[in-house]
């Protein structure tokens, strides 16, 4: 079976930082990919990078076989128009860091807003599935709360919640925990957990390593833009390959492999 997700020798750069060097990475259907590293190391420009937040200098990404941002004109590639690139970023949800809620909103709102408004659903099929996502991620008895009236764990519901809303092919997560304060990040976590139960395809940028080796597939660790080492949270946790691995492993987590 074809991966959802395909990243072929994507590279990105900023000046002369190269965020992204040639990295490859498949994502299989349901698959639960946790990426993890230091500061700076190209986690959450990868995930932006499929978003089209940020358009790639090298390389290509796939949805399902469908070459991200760009298209073929005449045996050239060339980018995507505005309504082309939102037409494929609606197939893949992203969660950020900020919660980036709409303040004169409902929670109820928030999410059904963009099935309504951009995927042609009735205000009253989109209300049924927004009201069923946000039971779904705990906040059944909060549909008519501002997001000033939500706390910052029940404001990232919400928008895990809305990220679901579009069907998306693939969720992704951008460090989605880092704006909580530390009693909140749990409740978060929870739902995650709860979505890979689901079987939906994600890919999680976290420091939470207790969540990474419960949830992921998968883990990949990236440094300097690089895919260092990936494999399933028992390798990764228990019996690292690299040095660099074993170090940053060393520093973030209270097992440390021997």
């Amino acid at each position: 079976m074809s991966p959802v997700l395909s990243l072929r020798g994507t590279t990105k750069r900023f000046g002369d930082h190269t965020a992204l060097d040639a990295v490859d990475l498949d994502v299989a259907e349901g698959e639960v990919v946790v990426v993890i590293g230091p500061s700076g190391s190209g986690k959450s420009t990868l995930v932006r990078c499929v978003h089209q937040l940020e358009s790639v200098d090298g390389g290509g990404m796939y949805l399902d076989g469908e070459l991200l941002g760009y298209s073929e004109h005449r045996g050239a590639l060339r980018p995507l128009t505005p309504r082309g690139t939102a037409a494929q970023r609606r197939r893949v949800g992203m969660v950020f860091q900020q919660f980036n809620l709409f303040p004169h909103f409902s929670a109820l709102r928030n999410v059904s807003e963009a099935p309504r408004r951009v995927h042609g659903r009735t205000a009253g099929e989109a209300e049924r599935e927004a009201t069923a996502l946000l039971d779904r991620v705990g906040l059944g008895d909060r549909l008519h709360h501002y997001p000033r009236q939500l706390s910052g764990g029940q404001q990232q519901r919400v928008a895990i919640a809305r990220a679901l809303a579009t069907r998306p092919r693939i969720l992704l997560f951008d460090e989605p925990t880092s704006a909580l304060d530390p009693e909140l990040v749990e409740e978060v976590l929870g739902v995650l957990r709860g979505l890979a139960r689901d079987g939906l395809t994600m890919v999680v940028v976290t420091h939470e390593m207790a969540f990474a080796r419960e949830v992921a597939d998968r883990v990949v660790f990236m440094e300097a833009g690089r895919i260092v080492e990936t494999g399933p949270p028992a390798q990764i946790f228990g019996s690292p390959r690299s040095e660099r691995l074993h170090s940053f492993l060393s520093r973030h987590t209270r097992e440390v492999p021997a």
